[in-house]
């Protein structure tokens, strides 16, 4: 079941390339999508403490249980960091969002216009550690 939070946010992403995605990793199903903050209405970003810029993004991320469909989000422990062109590790600092049953871990970080960041997200909880790597090319509408 999709909640509100993360339906709206996919919604705001008008890109095919920076529409939801999801990856099964161990005994998780890991959603994950990132985007510019810009796509996010103001008072949205109010609500769950995001700032908007045409040069930040915002990192969301939801961990099912993989063999457990129609179950409610897991909370886990999130953390990562991304990665430029140049090498830069620029660390992801998630907050937990807690909506209903659904859990959400979101996250910010700058990037320039026509950057690709390569983001590492560790998802952990006390017997599970898993990796998630993507790529997402950002803009800035410059």
């Amino acid at each position: 079941m999709r909640t509100f939070l993360f339906a709206l946010l996919i919604s705001l992403t008008p890109f095919a390339a920076q529409a939801e995605t999801q990856q099964r990793l161990g005994p998780w199903e890991v959603h994950y999508s990132a985007f510019r903050s810009t796509f996010i209405k103001p008072e949205i970003a109010r609500q769950y403490d995001l700032e908007r810029s045409r040069y930040l993004a915002v990192i969301n991320i939801s961990v099912l249980a993989a063999e457990q469909a129609g179950k409610p989000a897991q909370s886990v422990e999130v953390s990562g960091y991304a990665t430029n062109g140049i090498g830069n590790r620029l660390q992801l600092d998630f907050s937990e969002v807690k909506e209903g049953e659904a859990i959400y871990y979101l996250a910010q970080t700058s990037f320039t216009n026509v950057e690709v960041l390569r983001f590492t997200i560790i998802i952990a909880d006390g017997e599970n550690k898993q990796e998630l790597k993507f790529q997402q090319r950002f803009y800035t509408d410059e």
